[in-house]
């Protein structure tokens, strides 16, 4: 291999590893059902991409209430997601830290409850 051709293959590896990563398509609706310490969780995901950042809400039905909170914090590279829900329990404010893979229809997360539980569960997509 000559010296151009060797510039040539450097260059266009150079050029591949600095194109960075395409976030995972996470934009949809997403549910989940996991048991808890607490019960039987269910939750629907609303969540929107945009660049790298992850908006969106999350609808829950817990201990027999229903309730609806803003996701924060969220951000997506390539496959890998996270987010936060902020829990108000007697008048405390705990972070609910997800992070997790999308995989096509599917995104298996890990759930953090401050410094209380970890769940691990897998929301599918809903197809509307």
């Amino acid at each position: 291999m000559n010296i151009g051709s060797r510039v040539l293959a450097i260059a266009g590896l150079v050029l591949v590893c600095a194109v960075p990563a395409r976030a995972a398509d996470a934009t949809g609706k997403w549910k989940a059902e996991f048991d808890s310490q607490v019960g039987v969780q269910k939750y629907t995901y609303d969540l929107k991409v945009e660049g790298a950042k992850v908006t969106g809400k999350a609808s829950f039905e817990r201990m027999g209430q229903k309730g609806e909170v803003d996701l924060l914090e969220g951000k997506v590279t390539g496959d890998d997601i996270s987010f936060v829900e902020k829990l108000d329990f007697q008048g405390t404010q705990i972070s609910i830290t997800y992070t997790g893979k999308v995989a096509g229809d599917e995104i298996k997360l890990t759930r953090k409850v401050g410094d209380f539980a970890t769940e691990e569960f897998v929301a599918k997509r809903v197809k509307e």
